[in-house]
């Protein structure tokens, strides 16, 4: 399958979002490493560490929000053209606690125009191997018009180096 620019759309997803997380420096040292990515959507994963805790000793609120704000961004860019948060809002479920593996899932529920709206669920395994949902995010994103690495104008290969 390729789009009306002749790429293929899972290939731009893949590039952009690979190259998005190579120069997101705040994800890294949160430890956040991208899982999976298609156009639209995009798995994200990281261990509560206790540097992430609060005075209650779970994980703080700002630390959960960087998360799914991470599986956000680059849903929302993984069709290729530069785009950024118009506004995000959060709702926590349960508390997550130092050694718990958070998973990032976002979805893409609509774009029209330059916006768009992405819905992420977080969640941590449970013992009976199923998932428990710690928080739920929902993600109003604007295109702001310019092109980025793995974009048709400005392609970059897999390995990373910028060419075009």
């Amino acid at each position: 399958m390729s789009t009306e620019s002749g790429l293929d759309p899972m290939k731009v997803a893949n590039a952009v979002t690979h190259a998005m997380m190579r120069g997101d420096r705040a994800s890294g040292a949160a430890g956040i490493s991208l899982v999976d990515a298609a156009p639209g959507e995009v798995t994200v994963t990281m261990t509560v560490t206790k540097e992430h805790v609060n005075g209650f000793d779970i994980c703080h609120g700002g630390v959960l929000f960087t998360l799914a704000d991470t599986a956000f961004a680059l849903a929302c860019n993984s069709h290729g053209p530069m785009t950024v948060a118009a506004g995000a809002d959060i709702t926590f479920c349960k508390a997550a606690a130092p050694g718990d593996v958070l998973t990032a899932r976002a979805v893409e529920r609509t774009r029209f125009g330059r916006s768009g709206i992405y819905d992420v669920t977080v969640t941590r395994g449970t013992s009976d191997g199923g998932a428990e949902i710690v928080a739920e995010f929902r993600g109003r994103s604007r295109t702001i018009g310019e092109t980025q690495p793995g974009a048709a104008a400005n392609p970059i290969d897999p390995g990373g180096s910028r060419s075009g």
